[in-house]
C-alpha cells in the first residue's frame, strides 16, 4: 500500500502546454451589462411599433374619406328625393290647372254657387297647402320671365310696359314657374315721354320767372 504524503494536495490535471491560469475558473459577467441580444430584439419591436403606427394611421385616413363618401352620399340622395317629390307635385299641379282656369271664370260669372263652390274651394286649398301660388295682377310692370304678353297696345297714362289685363293668371310653386301669366300689355305711347319732357322743361321755366330777356 503507497502512504499519502502528508502536506501536499492533489491538483486538477493541467493538459500539457497549457498555463496555470487556464485551470482558474472564468470570471462570471459584470452585472448590470446588458446583452447584444436584448439590444437588437428591442430595435425589433421599435420598428414593429412604427409599422403599426403607420397602418393605423392609414386605417384612420381611409375611415374619414369613407364617412365624408357616406355623408355626401346622403345629401345627395335627399337632395333627389327632394327633387323628384318637386318634379311630382309640379307635374300633378300642372293637370289641374285647367280646372282651376274654369273655377276662376266661374267665380267671375256669379256661377260658383252650392255645392260647386264648396268643392271648388276645397280644391283651390288643397293646391295651395302643395305649394301652389296663383300671380298676375292688372298694373304690375310686364317682366317677360314670368308673364307671356298675348295682347299689345299704347297708352297715354303708362311710363314702361305695364301689364293692363290678365288673361290668364300664372302658378308657380316656390322659385318655380310652372306658367306664366297670359297678359294684355300697354306701352307708352312713341313720343309721348318727349312731349311730356318739353312740357316739363316749360314748367320748371315758368317757376323760374321765365328766361330772361336782353
Amino acid at each position: 500500500m503507497t502512504e499519502e504524503t502528508p502536506g501536499f494536495e492533489e491538483k486538477p490535471d493541467v493538459p500539457s502546454g497549457a498555463t496555470p491560469d487556464d485551470a482558474e475558473p472564468q470570471a462570471a459577467p459584470a452585472e448590470g451589462a446588458a446583452p447584444a441580444g436584448d439590444a437588437s430584439a428591442d430595435a425589433g419591436l421599435l420598428a414593429q411599433l412604427d409599422q403599426v403606427r403607420t397602418a393605423l394611421n392609414e386605417r384612420t385616413v381611409d375611415l374619414q374619406r369613407l364617412q365624408a363618401e357616406y355623408q355626401n352620399y346622403r345629401r345627395r340622395v335627399e337632395r333627389d328625393r327632394i327633387t323628384v317629390k318637386e318634379i311630382a307635385v309640379a307635374n300633378l299641379l300642372t293637370e289641374l290647372l285647367p280646372v282651376l282656369d274654369d273655377i276662376g271664370r266661374a267665380r267671375e260669372h256669379g256661377e260658383l254657387v252650392g255645392g260647386f263652390k264648396s268643392v271648388a274651394e276645397s280644391l283651390e286649398t288643397v293646391a295651395a297647402k302643395m305649394g301652389l301660388q296663383q300671380f298676375g295682377k292688372e298694373g304690375e310692370p310686364f317682366d317677360p320671365t314670368i308673364h307671356e304678353a298675348l295682347m299689345h297696345s299704347y297708352a297715354p297714362d303708362v311710363t314702361e310696359t305695364t301689364c293692363v289685363a290678365i288673361l290668364q293668371p300664372g302658378y308657380r310653386i316656390g322659385e318655380r314657374t310652372i306658367r306664366p301669366a297670359r297678359v294684355a300689355v300697354a306701352e307708352p305711347q312713341p313720343g309721348a315721354q318727349t312731349v311730356k319732357a318739353e312740357e316739363s322743361a316749360e314748367g320748371d321755366d315758368k317757376e323760374n320767372g321765365g328766361p330772361d330777356e336782353g
